[in-house]
């Protein structure tokens, strides 16, 4: 009886053992389960994020063709712009410039191509494309249409003025260059389209980068101002560079470190520049100044009048033209003119005038 009751302790210790192992195993086994599921749904979400992630890199580098037009380019297609066939008239750093022919209605536009790695996304340009599309002036360039393409490509299209840009007509040896009603008239014409960039819309319009090669000459010498705002389509590093190359021709107003702040004032300064170019018919910046001479051109023309080397500051047959021309200035509107002008390019942007002072006092000149 005794053995039998130890045999029965050691089977019952035995079993008993062996089903608490297989518990055991059993929780262990549960555990590694369910800590695996675990590991696999994590594994599973991060995937899926990742995918996430994937697809929206893709749609930040893909972008929606679309076509806008304005007044001026109500009837133009896709197909008109990208199938008309163009000439090249122009480069830089982030475009090209086309004279195109559109055949459909027998016009001819000018096409600014911009490209893909200089320009912002569509959503972040659309608000300015549409200022800059609805501004009209008589001495403003009008954007008739844009268009952005699948890859990021955009292209602005303008009117065609056939008769080349202010500094052309100021260096080509054009006798009209010398005459002054015709110099005046385009002045005016400058200015009246600056003034109604800087106080005639809803909010003032800061052209960015002025210069007489973007002021484009039309029929009886009618100026317009082009590439006003395009800084604001550029990306950031493209504005800049824009900025350094109106640094490198003498436009850059001495304050005006990065594009994003350019301002009225800094518009001021580049018209001042243009004024003297105007006047003068001297380059904004001499690449082979004389020894001791600055080779910026307001520095120069200050230079000159400490100096007293008033010669040396209008184009010589402007200034001889007073006994010629029954329309000739006087010489006191001449030096009223170039006292504009160099306020105009005063270093200190407080000292500047504004664009109305500017105005009343070119009107004043012609009354």
């Amino acid at each position: 009886m005794e053995f039998n009751w130890r045999v029965k302790i050691i089977i019952i210790g035995t079993v008993s053992g062996i089903s608490l192992i297989i518990l055991l195993c059993l929780i262990y086994l549960c555990c590694r389960k369910n800590s695996a599921k675990d590991e696999s749904g994590e594994m599973g979400n991060s995937d899926f994020d990742e995918e996430e992630e994937d697809e929206e890199a893709v749609d930040e580098k893909m972008e929606t063709e679309e076509l806008i037009s304005f007044p001026g380019g109500e009837n133009m297609t896709v197909h008109d712009i990208l199938d008309a066939p163009g000439e090249v008239v122009g480069k830089s750093s982030y475009g090209t410039l086309y004279k195109a022919n559109l055949e459909r209605d027998n016009s001819v536009k000018l096409l600014r191509f911009l490209r893909p790695a200089c320009t912002g996304r569509m959503k972040d340009n659309s608000g300015v494309i549409q200022i800059v599309g609805f501004v009209r002036h008589p001495n403003l360039v009008p954007l008739q249409a844009f268009y952005s393409g699948t890859r990021g490509e955009k292209l602005l299209v303008h009117p065609f003025y056939g008769h080349g840009n202010l500094a052309q007509f100021l260096r080509d040896g054009n006798g009209e260059s010398h005459k002054w009603p015709i110099i005046y008239k385009i002045s005016l014409g400058i200015v009246r389209g600056l003034d109604h960039l800087h106080t005639g819309l809803h909010k003032p319009v800061i052209h960015g980068n002025l210069k007489s090669k973007n002021i484009l000459l039309g029929g009886n010498y009618q100026p317009y101002l082009s590439d006003f705002s395009l800084h604001l389509i550029l990306n950031l590093k493209t504005s800049q560079e824009m900025l350094e190359a109106s640094a490198d021709q003498g436009y850059k107003a001495p304050e005006l470190i990065k594009m994003k702040d350019a301002s009225q004032e800094t518009d001021i300064y580049s018209l001042g520049v243009i004024l003297l170019e105007i006047i003068s018919g001297k380059e904004p910046i001499d690449d082979n100044p004389p020894p001791n001479q600055d080779p910026y051109l307001p520095n120069s023309m200050r230079n000159a009048i400490i100096d007293h080397r008033i010669s040396d500051i209008f184009q010589p047959n402007l200034f001889r033209s007073q006994n010629n021309h029954p329309n000739a200035a006087t010489e006191e509107c001449l030096l009223v003119f170039f006292r504009l002008a160099m306020a105009c390019c005063s270093p200190s942007p407080y000292l500047r005038p504004d664009i109305k002072q500017i105005l009343s006092k070119l009107e004043e000149i012609g009354q």
